[in-house]
């Protein structure tokens, strides 16, 4: 009887072990995965024509932007010509960033 309690101790032992090592490697990459990430910063004019300026004019037209550009052209647009120009987008009001998840 001994015998098969110490063998029981000694597995439980193990398997603690080996639940705490992986949490551990776990743990280890993904802290690793995140310090890796470079933190998002708003594109250029330059940027923003080379990705989307199909006109090749040197302005965007609200049917050539996308995303998040898109939803606040009105906005950004205020000579209100149907272009965003260099000169607008450097005017432009700065987007709030997003609060870190975990604080207030």
């Amino acid at each position: 009887m001994n015998l098969k309690i110490r063998i029981m101790k000694t597995t439980n032992v193990k398997m603690g072990l080996l639940a705490v090592v992986l949490s551990l490697g776990f743990a280890t990459v993904s802290t690793a995965q995140s310090r890796d990430r470079k933190p998002k910063t708003q594109p250029t004019f330059s940027e923003l024509l080379e990705e989307m300026d199909s006109g090749k004019d040197g302005k965007l037209s609200a049917a050539e932007v996308k995303g998040p550009l898109k939803e606040i052209f009105g906005d950004i647009d205020t000579n209100e010509d149907g272009y965003i120009t260099q000169e607008e987008f450097e005017n432009a009001p700065k987007p709030k960033g997003r609060k870190p998840e975990g604080r207030n």
